[in-house]
């Protein structure tokens, strides 16, 4: 049975908890209708990620080759450099706006520095990485990254910045919902 799990991005800070607001509860709800389980675990203290920390709340998780991995931002991170760890093979990997680049933060550059495993797109079926024409100028370096080392398709949309409800605009992402569901 195809489940799908959903890593959500890291805030500034712990009063900056908006990820709930953004097109995650929507996706889960469009995905959870049509039969496909979808969990979204809260991931420990996400203002400042530890790769350990994510790991062990992330590994409760059913991860199989049904498996619809999606990833906003430093959750697009997560995945990507668990993947590569973990060698397991799941059906699809979705990044939104995926970020790779550290910050002064010394946690969250930490969180960052790895070399993507391109072996990953051995195990993947189906790879698709969501940008903006207006992302900010790292997360379209980040989003380089990521391809050159895994390929797959990207989609770019107008407007949507970095996939928050702010620069959104709404929390219904049906160009998500449209590639989860499309098994071409």
């Amino acid at each position: 049975m195809q489940n799908c799990v959903i890593i959500h991005g890291c805030p500034s800070s712990p009063t900056d908890m908006t990820f709930d607001k953004h097109w995650i509860p929507w996706i889960q709800q469009s995905l959870n209708t049509r039969g496909i389980d979808t969990t979204i675990p809260l991931m420990p203290t996400p203002w400042k990620p530890n790769y350990e920390e994510y790991k062990k709340e992330f590994e409760k998780q059913d991860i199989n080759e049904h498996t619809i991995l999606i990833g906003h931002s430093c959750g697009a991170a997560f995945l990507v450099r668990w993947l590569g760890d973990a060698k397991k093979k799941v059906d699809e990997l979705i990044l939104v706006a995926p970020w790779k680049i550290g910050t002064s933060n010394n946690e969250k550059k930490l969180f960052y520095d790895y070399t993507v495993d391109p072996t990953i797109k051995d195990r993947v079926k189906k790879i698709v990485m969501f940008t903006a024409d207006n992302e900010h100028e790292n997360g379209k370096r980040s989003l380089a990254m990521f391809h050159s080392a895994l390929g797959g398709k990207v989609v770019e949309i107008k407007g949507h910045g970095h996939f928050t409800m702010e620069d959104m605009g709404t929390d219904e992402f049906p160009e998500l919902l449209n590639e989860i569901i499309d098994t071409g």
